[in-house]
C-alpha cells in the first residue's frame, strides 16, 4: 500500500482507501456479512481510512465499519458526515444543538470517542456562504469530538467558498474521466492551503468499469435507478451527470485506456493518482472482490503525456457538454 499525507492533517491515508455507501444502501442488494469480510480485507491489505455517512442505511453503514476497525482503532481512520438526515437548506439544521446530536450518535455507532474526519454531507450552497457551521465545527473540535473536519461539496464554487474558512482540512470532490473540472482550479488552490483532496465516485456509478449495456438496469432500491435523472439528489452524484445511456456510449469510446492496464476500472482509478493534488480515492466496494480489483489500480501503469491529452481532448468535445447538474 502508498500512503499519502491528507493535507496538513499529519494522516497518512492510503491512496485507495474506500467508501461505504454501498454498503449502507441504495445500491442493491448487500449483506452486512459479505461487508465485514469486505472490510477486514481492505484493512489487511493496510487500507486504513474509510469514508461514510450518519444517513448511509440511516446509520446502518457505520456500524460493519465500527465492527471491522473493533482493535485497529489507532491505526483506521474513519470519516463521517452529517446533515442530510435534516434540511439542508435549514439553519437550524447546523446549529450547535443539532450537529453535537448528529455527531454523537455517530459516535456511538462507530463506537469512537473522537471522529478523525467529520464532514458537512453536501450542504446548501447558502450554509457555506453564511459560515456559521464552521464555529459550531470548531467548538466540537475544542471539545474533543472532532480531530479534523471538512466538507464534501458538490461543486468547484462551494469547494472554493470552503477553501475561505482556515480549519477545513478536506474536500470531498467527484471526480473521474467523466469529471474533470476541480482539476482546473480546485486542486491547485486545495494544494496550497494545505487542504486535503477526497476523491468520491471515481468511476461514475460503474460506468467507467466498462461493464453496462445500454439495455442493463438496476434494482429499485438502487440509485442509479431512482436517482438517474437527479429526481432524489444531485443529479451529479448519478453515473456523474451524464445519464445512463449517454454515459455507456461514452465509456465505450473510452475503452482503450485498459490496454496494458488490466482493466477500464484499474486504468479509471490510475488516471485519479496520477493526480499529486489528490491524496485519496474513496471507491464504493459490496464484497471482497470489489475492493481486490479496486487495489489493483496501485500497481497500474501510468498514463502517458500522449494519452492524457487524448483523454483532455475527449472530454472537451464529447463529455462536458453533456453533465447535469451544479459542478
Amino acid at each position: 500500500m502508498n500512503y499519502r499525507e491528507l493535507g496538513n492533517t499529519g494522516l497518512k491515508v492510503s491512496e485507495i482507501s474506500f467508501g461505504t455507501w454501498a454498503i449502507g444502501g441504495s445500491w442493491g442488494k448487500t449483506t452486512d456479512e459479505e461487508s465485514l469480510k469486505a472490510l477486514d480485507y481492505a484493512m489487511e491489505q493496510g487500507v486504513n481510512f474509510f469514508d461514510t455517512a450518519d444517513v448511509y442505511g440511516d446509520g446502518h453503514s457505520e456500524r460493519p465499519l465500527a465492527k471491522a476497525a473493533k482493535g485497529r482503532e489507532d491505526e483506521v481512520y474513519v470519516a463521517t458526515k452529517f446533515c442530510r438526515q435534516g434540511d439542508i437548506h435549514a439553519p437550524e439544521t447546523y446549529s450547535y444543538e443539532q450537529v453535537s446530536t448528529y455527531c454523537e450518535a455517530s459516535l456511538r455507532r462507530l463506537a469512537r470517542e473522537r471522529i478523525d474526519l467529520y464532514q458537512i454531507h453536501c450542504p446548501a450552497t447558502k450554509i457555506l456562504e453564511e459560515g456559521e457551521v464552521f464555529h459550531v465545527l470548531d467548538r466540537l473540535q475544542r471539545e474533543g469530538k472532532v480531530r479534523h473536519y471538512g466538507v464534501s461539496v458538490e461543486s468547484v464554487e462551494e469547494g472554493l467558498l470552503c477553501l475561505e474558512h482556515p480549519n477545513v482540512k478536506s474536500l470531498q470532490v467527484i471526480f473521474n474521466l467523466f469529471r474533470q473540472k476541480p482539476a482546473e482550479e480546485l486542486f491547485q488552490r486545495a494544494k496550497k492551503q494545505g487542504v486535503g483532496i477526497i476523491v468520491r465516485l471515481p468511476l461514475a456509478s460503474g460506468l467507467l468499469t466498462g461493464k453496462f449495456k445500454q439495455s442493463d438496469t438496476f434494482e429499485e432500491d438502487d440509485h442509479r435507478h431512482f436517482n438517474n435523472d437527479g429526481h432524489a439528489f444531485n443529479v451529479g452524484e448519478t453515473f456523474a451527470g451524464l445519464g445512463f445511456q449517454k454515459g455507456v456510449q461514452l465509456s465505450n469510446e473510452l475503452k482503450w485506456i485498459a490496454e496494458g492496464r488490466g482493466s477500464m476500472a484499474e486504468a479509471s482509478l490510475r488516471w485519479i493518482l496520477d493526480y499529486p493534488e489528490v491524496p485519496c480515492i474513496i471507491p464504493g466496494f459490496r464484497n471482497t472482490r470489489q475492493v481486490e480489483q479496486n487495489l489493483r489500480a496501485l500497481h497500474t501503469p501510468s498514463f502517458t503525456q500522449e494519452e492524457q491529452e487524448r483523454i483532455k481532448t475527449f472530454y472537451d468535445e464529447k463529455v462536458k457538454q453533456h453533465i447535469r447538474g451544479v459542478y
